[in-house]
């Protein structure tokens, strides 16, 4: 008795098999389809390409930096500091912070 397979990406499967690679997947029956099917699972990772952060500004606690798509703020602060102090540190950071992108813009455009 013959059974046949349903195989899906068939073309990049036997290109896998004729380069000598072993294919993993799963075999499942397909209820709506009525038949065998092999998937084989994408062991391929994408190519993630990590863009790099340019620093703007560094601040006493942080820093300011730019990607392609956005403006970064990052600040950190001792755990040991006092509650008002952590406060102030804040909002100094933060005016350091616009400071620095004022800075920029104004770079920028001349």
């Amino acid at each position: 008795m013959k059974k046949f397979i349903f195989v899906i990406n068939a073309i990049e499967l036997l290109k896998q098999l004729l380069a000598g690679k072993r294919v993993e997947g799963v075999l499942y029956f397909d209820k709506n389809a009525g038949r065998l099917t092999f998937k084989a699972y994408n062991r391929t990772c994408p190519k993630h390409r990590v863009l790099p952060e340019v620093l703007i500004r560094k601040t006493p606690y942080g820093r300011v930096t730019k990607t392609l798509m956005r403006f970064k703020r990052y600040t950190s602060i001792p755990i040991d500091m006092p509650f008002a102090k952590k406060l102030d540190t804040l909002d100094e950071e933060n005016k350091l912070a616009r400071e620095a992108l004022v800075d920029y813009e104004i770079l920028e455009r001349v």
